[in-house]
């Protein structure tokens, strides 16, 4: 039984399903809807941990599979737990390696035991069954740990899916019987595609197991956004009013506000890092490359009122550090992009509360240059 955990529904928006909540943990409460920044070997990349708070982040999560590999979880165990490790004490979620059963298919052999992977680093044979992966998370000391699960490609055939489910469903059960520690709560995973009745079925079932918070996988694999928003539509209902619901790997901010609409709590992604490194970066008017020859002599910042690092410095000289190599420009789009996501979910929640989310969501999808329907 875990203990210091729960999710309290503090108001929901007259005009939607959006929710403002909060999440709470023993390393503190995290205001909901919330976007985790990803630091997938335990660093968010370019940026320190205290830059990462300056963002506004409150959660952040790591993987699993990859901190196994490099540099083990005995080792970062020694080194006194993942919190410690990486200089976070709030608190942190570990993915489980799911996704890299999906994202590794080449490389991984899949059956009911578990999954064998050919490390992508030097080949080596990595076995993961669903008692493996809560033994690595117990061991990284991670506040929430996520069950093993398997994502199906899409599109795929209707046999696959349903094995898919049936198999993430049998390994919940069996992440939820290995658990020891009571000061880490796990999330559940629904999959099923792209399939209403076989999210549906695999949404009761998982819940009928009574974990402390769940998760929709299996989205954001390449399917059109349109999709995703439907399955959203009739995933988001069929989970508990009482427990956090969390998007995984999702997305860009457009995403973000239409699953939040739909009644969604948490979310990550790599998105606002990785192109914070690739010189984009994300605006209330759209994202702005600042490669583009359009930007050398822009005075203006990135945008005006931003409190982020870059915003102190003109669109001309974030464009010269992309173009001189200069690593500071990664750094500080990197630090703009996680400081927008976390603006915009703040936003979002003064909005919900204030029974203002319709109308906050149509001005920012306007900004984007979005059709809303």
């Amino acid at each position: 039984m875990t203990n210091g955990f729960g999710y309290q529904l503090v108001h929901r928006d007259s005009g939607s399903a959006a929710r403002r909540g909060q999440f709470v943990t023993p390393r503190g409460a995290v205001d909901t809807p919330a976007f985790m920044p990803v630091g997938t070997l335990g660093a968010i990349k370019g940026l320190t941990i205290d830059a990462v708070r300056a963002t506004g982040a409150q959660m952040v999560l790591s993987n699993t599979y990859h901190l196994a590999l490099r540099p083990g979880e005995t080792i970062v165990r020694e080194l006194g737990g993942l919190h410690q490790f990486m200089g976070w004490d709030g608190p942190i979620l570990t993915d489980s390696g799911g996704f890299q059963l999906f994202s590794l298919a080449k490389l991984t052999k899949i059956n009911d035991q578990g999954a064998i992977f050919r490390s992508h680093i030097d080949g080596s044979l990595f076995e993961l069954s669903p008692e493996r992966a809560i033994e690595i998370q117990e061991a990284l000391g991670s506040d929430i740990a996520m069950v093993l699960d398997h994502v199906a490609p899409l599109p795929c055939d209707l046999a696959t899916l349903r094995e898919a489910c049936d198999r993430t469903i049998l390994w919940a059960k069996r992440c939820r019987d290995a658990a020891t520690r009571s000061d880490q709560a796990q999330f559940a995973i629904v999959q099923g595609g792209l399939d209403e009745e076989l999210r549906l079925s695999c949404a009761e079932q998982l819940t009928a197991l009574d974990f402390p918070g769940y998760a929709i996988g299996g989205l954001s694999v390449g399917e059109e956004p349109s999709d995703m928003y439907r399955t959203l539509d009739f995933t988001c209902p069929a989970l508990p009013e009482d427990k956090p619901r969390y998007l995984m790997g999702v997305g860009r901010p457009q995403d973000l506000l239409e699953a939040v609409r739909r009644g969604v709590d948490l979310f990550d992604c790599v998105m606002p890092t990785r192109n914070g490194r690739n010189a984009l970066a994300f605006t209330d008017e759209g994202p702005l490359r600042l490669r583009n020859l359009i930007h050398q002599r822009d005075l203006a910042p990135l945008e005006e009122h931003c409190p982020c690092p870059a915003c102190r410095h003109s669109r001309g000289y974030l464009r010269h550090l992309f173009q001189a190599d200069e690593m500071l420009g990664p750094i500080l789009l990197t630090a703009h992009n996680l400081t927008y996501y976390q603006r915009l979910l703040a936003e979002a929640r003064a909005a919900i509360e204030a029974d203002q989310f319709p109308a906050f969501y149509r001005k920012k999808m306007t900004g984007w240059g979005e059709q809303i329907d």
